[in-house]
């Protein structure tokens, strides 16, 4: 096997603590914080190991807007598989923030706020699927309250013509 062209790529949370303290205001990380990182990766790999690496990235912890755009990109994925049974989906502005304070953790990164989004939001779109409440055309629109995500439904708008009135059942 040749690994002449590949590059490996290793992650850890290893200095996840240090680094949710160490960014400056503009969103570097900082000097000292780089050190103590590197004293941590010291302690805890081999001389021998850290040696075949030729960097170590530090990644800064995702801001609230970059968080709330992941929020909008997993919702986009839902919003796709709602759209094979002609179901639209609105989330509002209380529901997108009570999502990624809940299912955002500065620590773990995003992946605890996918884990957030398909236990609390698609499990709550699932039910109103299979109760069904929810018709093609329908709109699922995604709200918070007391702490919760709540789904409701709004039905279609009918597009049918008026009826012509029988003239002969008088005024």
């Amino acid at each position: 096997m040749d690994f002449k062209n590949t590059v490996i790529i290793m992650t850890r949370n290893l200095g996840s603590p240090l680094l949710l303290e160490g960014v400056g205001s503009d969103g570097t990380i900082t000097e000292p914080v780089r050190e103590k990182i590197q004293q941590l990766l010291r302690s805890q790999f081999r001389p021998e190991f850290l040696n075949r690496i030729d960097e170590v990235v530090l990644f800064k912890p995702l801001t609230r807007g970059e968080i709330a755009s992941i929020v909008d990109l997993l919702a986009d994925a839902v919003v796709k598989r709602l759209s094979d049974r002609q179901v639209r989906l609105e989330i509002t502005e209380r529901a997108r923030d009570l999502i990624v304070d809940r299912g955002y953790d500065p620590v773990y990164g995003a992946r605890p706020l996918k884990r957030y989004m398909q236990r609390e939001l698609e499990t709550r779109i699932g039910r109103s699927l299979i109760s069904g409440d929810v018709v093609a055309g329908a709109t699922l629109i995604v709200d918070a309250a007391g702490g919760t995500l709540e789904v409701s439904v709004r039905e279609p708008r009918s597009t049918a013509p008026a009826r012509p009135r029988d003239r002969r059942a008088g005024p």
